[in-house]
């Protein structure tokens, strides 16, 4: 017994076990070096000597496998997640993104789990949260989000010593039932450009439904990054939604900041696209160069007749008075459209999805297509594959040219009475 009193610390900074005079077994194990310089030793105590040489030995392996929490004060959930949301993620991510991370820590995260030492949270914490939310209405897909947004968070705390392991990579998250692509046929867009020509701004859709690009991609063009003469364009920058902030100094009783009487906006209105692949330079087929060369001049007469009401942004798909138009506002120009064309309810993300499906199913390589859809990875095209597949064969030789057809192409189409579908829709 006297032995072990007398062995406080093995040399050379090995771990040491020892009998304190308070009757408990300690342990000692030096993990690394402080900041300072000066060695990092842990200390432990049990009650036997079987728990403590037990608690030193996971140490030992923790040092090992470098997962030892760095010294100081134990961050919880709520801090980790606080500093994180503050300081780091604005530093990776776009506003767009932030607003989703924001939603998903604020609203979730800190008041489901907050409480929790990060370094002892545990995968069925989550899960339970998980489960919480479900029960409480939110769907899988929101679970979801909160999932891949903690598992951003702690990954960086990860990096940065503060968390052994991320418990959010052992954490299940709800199945979701991913929403099926329905991409539209030939015969669905021909019908949908029809409608749009009888429209302002009608080669805004066909910009959609040929070249995919996002909305928030379309609506951020500018003349200066498309070449009429080269036949391309190049995707360079996206418009965000507004986020907004009260102004008032004295409440004004409005809940939500964006119907405050003084409120103001809290992000940029156009940013850089949403990563190094969503940059891009995009071909224009030749008819869309027709439709937009007939676009731009048609935009000379509306500056004309607003007079000094017009604002030069140099936008190619303005509103009347040469101002990005809302979202909102475009999101319901394209229901409208649907209906008028008398083609089925579908996201305007679907005409997306319409053109990326054309470029599978015409060979075109999947990093190709990746590049000029503005994809980062190979996962998005594989959404994609299960229709691709089972129409090629049969369907890739009647699609070029089937979106503008010349006029006799059409009326011999009529004689023949064939009917060349894209994709099925059933």
């Amino acid at each position: 017994m006297a032995d072990d009193k007398k062995r406080t610390r093995q040399p050379n900074g090995r771990s040491s076990i020892y009998l304190g005079k308070d009757g408990k077994w300690h342990g000692r194990v030096t993990v690394g070096i402080r900041d300072d310089g000066t060695p990092d030793r842990r200390h432990v105590e049990r009650k036997t000597r079987t728990e403590v040489t037990a608690a030193v030995r996971e140490l030992e392996k923790q040092r090992d496998a470098k997962t030892v929490r760095k010294p100081g004060k134990a961050w919880t959930v709520n801090t980790w997640l606080t500093h994180w949301i503050d300081n780091v993620a604005p530093l990776a991510v776009n506003a767009n993104t932030m607003v989703g991370y924001g939603v998903a820590v604020r609203k979730h995260l800190i008041p489901g789990l907050g409480a929790h030492r990060l370094d002892r949270l545990k995968p069925e914490h989550i899960e339970a949260l998980y489960a919480k939310m479900q029960a409480n209405g939110s769907k899988p897909a929101t679970a979801h989000q909160v999932h891949r947004t903690f598992r951003t968070a702690l990954n960086e705390a990860v990096r940065r010593g503060h968390l052994g392991k991320n418990p959010v990579q052992l954490a299940k998250a709800p199945k979701t039932g991913e929403y099926e692509v329905e991409p539209y046929n030939v015969q669905e867009v021909k019908r949908l450009l029809k409608a749009a020509d009888q429209h302002r701004n009608s080669a805004r859709w066909a910009v959609a439904l040929a070249l995919g690009l996002r909305q928030g991609e379309v609506l951020g063009l500018r003349w200066e990054d498309v070449d009429l003469g080269g036949g391309f364009l190049v995707v360079r920058r996206s418009r965000h939604r507004p986020q907004y902030a009260h102004g008032c100094e004295e409440p004004c009783g409005r809940k939500a900041a964006g119907y405050c009487p003084m409120r103001r906006r809290t992000n940029a209105e156009l940013s850089t696209t949403k990563s190094r692949a969503g940059r891009r330079a995009v071909g224009l087929p030749e008819q869309l160069v027709d439709l937009l060369r007939t676009h731009l001049k048609a935009q000379g007469g509306e500056r004309v007749a607003a007079g000094k009401r017009w604002e030069e942004n140099g936008l190619v798909f303005p509103d009347e008075y040469g101002r990005s138009p809302s979202h909102r506002r475009d999101w319901a120009d394209w229901k409208a459209l649907l209906t008028e064309a008398n083609v089925r309810d579908g996201r305007l993300h679907d005409a997306r999805h319409t053109a990326a499906t054309v470029l599978l199913i015409l060979g075109v390589p999947e990093r190709a297509v990746m590049g000029l859809m503005g994809w980062s990875t190979t996962a998005m095209a594989a959404r994609y594959q299960h229709m691709v597949d089972a129409v090629r064969s049969d369907v890739a030789r009647q699609v070029d040219g089937l979106i503008w057809q010349s006029e006799t192409d059409r009326r011999d189409d009529d004689d023949d009475g064939a009917a060349s579908v894209l994709v099925p829709t059933n």
